[in-house]
This record gives structure tokens, C-alpha cells and sequence, in this order.
């Protein structure tokens, strides 16, 4: 069984709320919107102490009660995060014991991001390895390859966003979903795969990510289309 929070992602997939501008507004337009689960981007506030990051997970759970996943994205790997890699780390460890689950690059050091997924499992938190491929959907193989090295990592789900070029990216990664033995989130981003942010939960995905107010990934649809277009196909 896996969960985020008290969400249990086996019964069905949750619509996450990617909250980066005026959090705590946005944190609770994101409630009434009908998000099951927030993702706190504190590489998208400009946040980087523990002190602030502590005060506002609580006003945010204060104010929603949901369960939030937090990240701290790679420049990388799309995010803004520009301070040290051990200062994004830290920040990471240091608010384990308030979020509800923590999302870690694959692509990050093996050392730091072996140090984010023990320091998560010890807490009992769920644990997100998460893989961005902006240019391109690789092959397949290589998208399955990448999901199997996410869950040697240590991943409790394995999250894969790709770019497609064609409808047929866009299939394979749908395939690639449907295949997985374990839990996934996958993601064709842009205008081409918008779909997919509806439908990869048909296939499997157990998550799919929406905006509130402007998107934060190509493609991104507003947290109350998916929620109610998800609600009559699954």
C-alpha cells in the first residue's frame, strides 16, 4: 500500500497542487479547487531556511489539511533552487518531520539523495524519485530503465516527465505506465501531452500534478479540470 499522508494512492490517483506563488492563497484556493494533496516547491518561494520552511508548512496545514510533499527542484531539472547543494539538502532533511512525503532527483548525487530517501524512510514518509527529460521522450527501454533506477534508489513512487515530439512519445509513455509493476507518476509535458496529465492515471499513474493559479510545467492543466474529468473516467 502506498499513501501520502492519509491519501491512499492504490484507490485511486490524487490531483497534487503545485504551490509556488502567495502559498498559503494559493495553498487554500488549492482545497477548494478539490486538490487531494499539496506539493510545497521551496526552490519556487525563495525559501531557504528551515525556520521559514517550518512556519509555513504548519500555516499550511493549519489552513488545508492536506497532505503536502515538499520539493526542492534542481536547476537541472526545472526548478530555480539557486543557493548551495548541501544548503538544498538540508532544507529537505531538516522539514522530513512535518511534510508527508519529500521528492528527491535521481539525477541528484548519489550520496545526498541516498542521504534525503534514508533520512525519509526513518521518518515514515514517502519518498518520490523523480526524473525530467525536457528535450525528448527517450526510447522505451531507457523510460522503463529510468523508472527501475528510481525504485533502486529507493523510491516508494517513481516519477518520470518527458517532452514529447510526436503522438507516438506520447503512447510510449503510456505503455511505458501501464507496464510498471510499481507505483509511477508519469507525465508527457507540453501542448502535445496535455492529455496525458488526465489519462496516464488510466494506465496507472498515481499521480498527476495541476496548477492553480499560473503553471509551473509545460502543459500543466488547472487542479479543478483534472479533478473533474478524473472523476468520470475513473
Amino acid at each position: 500500500m502506498v499513501k501520502i499522508g492519509t491519501f491512499n494512492l492504490d484507490k485511486k490517483a490524487a490531483v497534487v497542487a503545485a504551490i509556488s506563488k502567495t502559498p498559503l492563497e494559493t495553498a487554500r484556493s488549492a482545497k477548494v479547487l478539490g486538490a487531494d494533496i499539496l506539493e510545497i516547491r521551496f526552490d519556487l518561494l525563495n525559501i531557504t531556511t528551515s525556520h521559514d520552511a517550518k512556519k509555513l508548512i504548519n500555516d499550511i496545514k493549519s489552513a488545508t489539511n492536506l497532505p503536502c510533499i515538499a520539493t526542492n527542484r534542481l536547476q537541472s531539472e526545472g526548478g530555480k533552487w539557486s543557493d548551495t547543494e548541501e544548503d538544498r539538502i538540508a532544507l529537505l532533511i531538516d522539514i522530513l518531520e512535518l511534510v508527508d512525503a519529500v521528492d528527491i532527483e535521481l539525477s541528484a548525487g548519489e550520496d545526498v539523495r541516498e542521504r534525503v530517501v534514508q533520512s525519509a524512510k526513518s521518518a515514515g514518509k514517502t519518498v518520490i524519485v523523480s526524473s525530467h527529460d525536457f528535450n525528448r521522450t527517450p526510447a522505451v527501454e531507457l523510460m522503463l530503465k529510468t523508472l527501475d533506477d528510481c525504485f533502486d534508489a529507493g523510491a516508494d513512487i517513481a516519477k518520470l516527465a518527458v517532452m514529447p515530439k510526436s503522438m507516438q512519445d506520447v503512447l510510449n509513455l503510456l505503455q511505458v505506465t501501464q507496464d510498471s509493476k510499481s507505483p509511477v507518476c508519469t507525465i508527457s509535458m507540453g501542448d502535445l501531452g496535455k492529455h496525458s496529465r488526465i489519462i496516464a492515471s488510466c494506465y496507472g499513474s498515481v499521480l498527476t500534478y495541476g496548477s492553480v493559479g499560473d503553471a509551473v510545467a509545460p502543459g500543466q492543466l488547472r487542479v479543478d479540470e483534472l479533478k473533474t474529468v478524473l472523476e468520470m473516467l475513473l
